[in-house]
This record gives structure tokens, sequence and C-alpha cells, in this order.
């Protein structure tokens, strides 16, 4: 049975509380926070996911799940860490060379933290598959990062099939994450091929009944 982790991304202020609440009593597994700086990605998010993060951390003991969309990846791992998120993932294209991304990966699990890989879907898996062993969790992008509501890219699954295949032929002990446009329609396709967690937002956020659809999604 795959995880759920849900953006909060498409959750407009006034329903924040509300939200939090009714997607606990849905039992998703995590509160996916997708933090863009403007820079990296066009939008801008992160004032209102350190907003919503203060809310979290006051009311829910449901885990933190942040993706840091970001080119300072320092100061936004830095701005997270207070609120005890149980993974951070950044991106590989963040980072001029694997050197820094390895020091920054190595920052986050020193602070008590599942450190994450993140790619977008032109970056080929072969990019990555020499620092998996350093990683919890790869995040395979299906849409472009930057904006909630878009289509899932069909190619998109043939890379988490590809990873999830060496993965298995490698025996590492990491787990695969996929984000963008995933819903009731397409969970079947990103489940068979071998994701653990999946990340959706308006597919649960916009839907009449979350609980519903986040169990019909784990089943």
């Amino acid at each position: 049975m795959v995880e759920i982790s849900t953006s909060l991304l498409s959750v407009k202020k006034d329903n924040i509380i509300k939200t939090i609440y009714n997607l606990e009593t849905a039992k998703t597994d995590y509160f996916h926070i997708d933090v863009m700086d403007g820079i990296f990605v066009e939008n801008n998010t992160s004032e209102d996911m350190l907003e919503y993060c203060d809310y979290l951390s006051n009311i829910t003991n449901i885990p933190l799940d942040v993706h840091l969309m970001v080119s300072d990846v320092r100061k936004y791992v830095d701005l997270f860490l207070p609120y005890n998120p149980n993974i951070i993932t950044i991106h590989y294209e963040a980072f001029k060379d694997k050197y820094e991304l390895l020091d920054m990966l190595d920052y986050i699990k020193l602070n008590n933290c599942k450190a994450g890989i993140a790619i977008k879907p032109n970056t080929d898996i072969s990019e990555i598959l020499d620092i998996l062993e350093v990683v919890h969790i790869v995040l395979v992008m299906t849409v472009e990062p930057g904006k909630g509501g878009q289509k899932l890219i069909d190619r998109t699954l043939n890379k988490i099939k590809e990873l999830s295949d060496y993965i298995k032929e490698k025996k590492i002990d990491i787990e695969v994450e996929a984000d963008g446009g995933i819903n009731l329609d397409n969970i079947s396709e990103v489940k068979e091929a071998g994701v653990d967690i999946v990340v959706s937002g308006t597919g649960i956020i916009q839907a009449e009944d979350c609980k519903e659809v986040i169990r019909n999604m784990k089943r």
C-alpha cells in the first residue's frame, strides 16, 4: 500500500485550519510542503508555507514532507528545520556540482531529518544513481515544478519504473516518491511503476470527500 503525502499548495489561507483537520481525519500520511522561491521556479510560496507550518506544528502530529524548489537551498533548509520535518527534499538541479549537493544532504541528515533528492521530468535517472546510497527518498517530478494543477507527464512513469527496478536489483534501502498531476484517474499506473509515496494536491483538496479519495488512493 502506498503512502499519501497531501500537498497544501492549493489550499486558501482562510481554509487552512479546517483543511488540516479534514486531512488528518482522512488519514493522510504526510503534509507535503511545496516551497518555491520565485527564482528556481516562477512562483513564490515561501511565506505562505512558513505560515502553514506554524499552524501544523501547533495542531497536528502528522509528519511534514518538505519539498524545496529553491536556489538558495541552505537558507530554506534552515528556515524549515525548526518545524522538525520528517523529510526535506532538495533538487538535484539546484546545485552546480555533486560536492555541494552531498554536503547539503549531509547537513540535512545531521539535523535529524531524512534527506531526499528530487529530479525534474527532463533529468535522467542516471544522473543520481551514484548518490542513492546517501539519501532516504528520491522524488520524481511527474510535472514541471512550479505550480499545481498540471497534468501528469506520461513518460515520467518510465523513469519511476527504471528507478524502482534499479533499487530492487541493487537492494538499496530507499523510497520512491512521485509528485505532480496524480489523482484517482491515474494513480493505478503510478503505483504499478513502483512508487512508495504519492504526492497529490488538487486531486485531494478539491474533492468533495477527501477522506474517500485518500482511502481509494491507498487501495
